[in-house]
């Protein structure tokens, strides 16, 4: 009697982890596309006060992006292109073109709560991480991503509750590699594009500095762009930054 107990639990879990990989792709495809651009205002506070940014964004993927800021007027033209894990800035105000170098990755962009590590990686929730569905309730799933062993990931684990409807992110919570609470990721402000249930409005809170907080709000979304090859270049950085 043992053996058919057996495998129907390890039916029963497989069935778990293939709901679990397909919620994760369902909540990707919502927040990702193949080729996209946005117009983006991001508001930073801090104990110092706030302050807004105004960008755009152009991306191939996870693997090709491309930012232009728009807004102070003192940052107005500055560039950043990513290809892959590898990140450069452009600075027109010295008209040079900076590499971000690995011991900076995890600084903060901008000076806002995501670090040059969130938005040179970006790293795909689907080819990145294994999916645990922990728990299901009525209108929510609460998903434990888990890095794959070779992943280049900085996250021990990321704790996210998706709606049942649409399969919405929620809220993501992100630990580092020894279990501690770092930062936590709200998601709101759901709009229909196409076939995809987009959040707009992104609040990020560090959990080490209480009054800090990092909004992001989509002003503008195109998920299906035509975006020239030469935008993802070095020399891009220059051309588009006027």
């Amino acid at each position: 009697m043992k053996k058919p107990i057996l495998l129907l639990l390890f039916a029963t879990v497989s069935l778990f982890a293939a709901s679990a990989d397909a919620l994760i792709k369902a909540v990707q495809h919502n927040l990702q596309s193949d080729s996209g651009y946005a117009k983006i205002t991001m508001t930073v506070t801090t104990d110092r006060g706030e302050r807004t940014m105004k960008m755009e964004s152009w991306n191939r993927g996870n693997e090709k992006s491309f930012i232009r800021i728009l807004y102070p007027k003192k940052d107005l033209g500055i560039t950043f292109l990513k290809i892959d894990t590898t990140m450069w800035q452009y600075v027109p105000k010295i008209e040079k073109t900076i590499k971000i170098p690995s011991s900076m990755m995890m600084q903060s962009w901008m000076g806002s709560d995501f670090t040059n590590d969130d938005m040179a990686k970006e790293s795909s929730i689907v080819d990145d991480y294994d999916p645990v569905l922990d728990i299901e309730t009525e209108e929510r799933y609460v998903v434990t991503l888990h890095p794959k062993p070779d992943a280049p990931v900085v996250w021990g684990k990321i704790v996210m509750q998706i709606a049942k409807a649409h399969a919405i992110p929620l809220e993501a919570v992100y630990y580092d590699e020894d279990g501690v609470l770092k930062r936590t990721l709200t998601y709101s402000d759901v709009r229909v594009i196409g076939s995809r249930h987009f959040p707009a409005r992104m609040d990020l809170v560090p959990a080490d500095k209480a009054k800090n907080r990092t909004v992001v709000e989509m002003e503008e979304v195109d998920f299906d762009a035509t975006i020239d090859d030469s935008r993802f270049s070095k020399s891009a950085l220059k051309r588009y930054s006027r």
